[in-house]
Parts: C-alpha cells; structure tokens; sequence
C-alpha cells in the first residue's frame, strides 16, 4: 500500500469535504459517478438509480443536446471544435448517458458517414512501412459508439479493425507525415486505447487484447509523460490537470484510460499518481490547470467557429469533474481513499 501524503485524519477529512462537495453538485451525472465508483453503492440502492435515471435530463447533458439538427448533427462539421457531434459525444458518454440513447445514437450517424466516408479513408497514407493517421478521431468515435451499444454496427467493426490495423511496432499511433518519424504521438494513442478498451470489453472479444496491451505498454514505457530516450517530460501541460482533455494528453487522462485497461497496479502509474495526489488543494478538491485552447464566454451553439466550448466545464476554482477523476484513479489504483 502506498503511503498517502496527508496523514490518516487529514485524508479522512479532506475526503469528507470532497465527497459532500461532489455529491452536492447540481449535475446528476457527478453524483451518480461518485456514489458509484468512489463510495461504492450499489447500482441497486434507491439513490443510486433514482440519480442515474436524471443522468440523461442533467444540465450539462442538456446544454450538449441543445440545437441538435434532424439529421444528428448541430449544424456544423462533426469535428468542428468544440461543437461538433463528435466532441459533444465524447462528453455525453462520459457523462454516462445510457446505451442506446436516442439523441445520441442519432449523433453517431454523421460522425460514422464522415469517418468511414471514402475521401476519408482514402487519406490514410502507408510511408516507410507505417500508417499515419490521426487515429485519436477513430479511437473516440470507437469508444463513444461502444458505450451506446452499437458495437454490431458494420461500420463500427470496421473502425476498430481499422485501428488495429494501423498501430505502429511501439504500439501507438501518429499521424506525422515525415518518412523519418517512428516514434507514435501520445496524443494521438490514448484516445485510440480508449476506444479499443471500450471496444472489447463491450464485445468481449479477445483478439483485442493483444493491441491494447501493445498500447498500454506505449505510455507505462514512458511512465505516462516522461521521454523514453531522455527521461525529460515530453510536454509540461502533460503534467497539468484539465477537462475535458479532448484530443489532447495529461496524466490524469492517462490514468483514467489505463485503469479502464486494468493498468494502475503497474509500478511505472506511480509517478503520474504522486503528481496528481499532490495536486490536491487544501479544500480537498482539485482545480482546472492552464488550457491549450481558449473559449469565448457566451458561446453560441450556432457559432461556425473554432475552440468554442459548449459547455462551461470550470475553469476557475475547483473542478467537479477533475475531483472526480482524480478519486476515481486513486482509488482505482490501491490508495485507500475510503
């Protein structure tokens, strides 16, 4: 057992705070997650499924329907950033919106016409041996149509062969185009893990298992954020807290993914673990770190334009879904959080 680094009172008292805080929250989508996967009450219990069963009716999934066209989509690319389908279905799955929900199965038709349309398969060049492909796109669409039960779906077998078809030897992808580069993106693998997780456990297929171990491999091999040639750390927002991460990379997504991929007793989690253990604040919450991207304080769901947030995720003070996942992962990974 990892030693925490606030001493037994101080960890109960942080957890108490942090615990009343989350489960305070207006959204029922935070609530059920930490009665669930923090608290561990029962999927049965009378709580646990009256808030689940607001999940689909909660502010932030509402605010992420909000404007949805007849044909699935909001009026704009599926990857329009940060409007498109197919980022507002990255966080109505992890929102936990039920399998089979309408608005978002409708959501996935434009984002599979785009993905699996023929200009854009016909884009994924092989050079020096490699595919390269942005393949973070197929790897959220793979998880977001895994988590909505749609795993039957020609299509979406085809874009989880699709992934495990282009993974590089490290066990990765990237969609760099130089001939010389052999070294995959993280920023571009761990989404497509996700979606390879999503993908086998939703159909219990065990051919999978080979490709998501290879990747799993990829970032342990560089203890999540450090060069494996050098040790440094790859990027410093690596090491910052955000949400959502969208197709970018930071250690507590990291470890979000490798504990679905049943990864966090590996010795090499225990760094990025530490960083994030030590990022709690004194109020026992843990708060939103510098952005890549910036956001525009009235954003419009009809605006046409790039790096537009549709959702006010919080940026300033503590963040819910930023605690959340730092529990989560902590939990997940041995240290005693209860």
């Amino acid at each position: 057992m990892i030693e925490p680094y606030l001493d037994e009172h101080d960890l109960k008292n942080a957890n108490r705070l942090a615990f009343e805080w989350l489960l305070r929250s207006q959204d029922p989508s935070v609530r059920y997650f930490t009665l669930t996967e923090v608290l561990n009450e029962p999927e049965q219990s009378l709580e646990v499924e009256k808030t689940r069963r607001l999940i689909i009716s909660g502010p932030k999934v509402r605010i992420l329907l909000d404007g949805q066209q007849a044909d699935g989509g909001f009026g704009v690319h599926p990857y329009q950033k940060w409007t498109g389908a197919h980022w507002r279905l990255v966080s109505l799955v992890e929102l936990g919106v039920p399998s089979g929900f309408g608005p978002a199965v409708r959501a996935t038709k434009l984002l599979l016409k785009w993905l699996l349309g023929e200009a854009h398969l016909s884009n994924v060049p092989m050079i020096n041996g490699r595919y390269r492909r942005c393949a973070s796109q197929e790897g959220n669409a793979l998880a977001v149509c895994s988590r909505l039960g749609l795993v039957d779906d020609p299509r979406v077998v085809k874009l989880a062969e699709s992934l495990v078809g282009w993974q590089w030897a490290d066990g990765g992808w990237n969609c760099d185009r130089n001939p010389e580069a052999d070294h995959s993106s993280v920023n571009e693998s761990l989404s497509t893990l996700w979606g390879l997780v999503e993908y086998q456990r939703a159909t219990g297929d065990r051919d999978f298992l080979k490709p998501i171990e290879k990747a799993s491999e990829f970032f342990l091999q560089h203890r999540l954020f450090r060069s494996d040639h050098t040790g440094e750390i790859i990027h410093p927002d690596m090491v910052k807290l955000h949400y959502p991460v969208y197709w970018h990379c930071d250690i507590l997504q990291e470890l979000m993914i490798l504990s679905r991929a049943g990864k966090l007793g590996d010795p090499r989690t225990r760094e990025a673990l530490n960083i994030v253990e030590k990022k709690r604040g004194p109020d026992g919450l843990w708060h939103a770190e510098d952005y890549y991207w910036n956001i525009k304080q009235k954003a419009s769901t009809k605006e046409k334009v790039s790096n537009v947030e549709v959702v006010d995720w919080g940026r300033k003070g503590p963040n819910e879904l930023i605690t959340l996942n730092a529990l989560r992962v902590l939990k997940s990974s041995g240290r005693n959080y209860l």
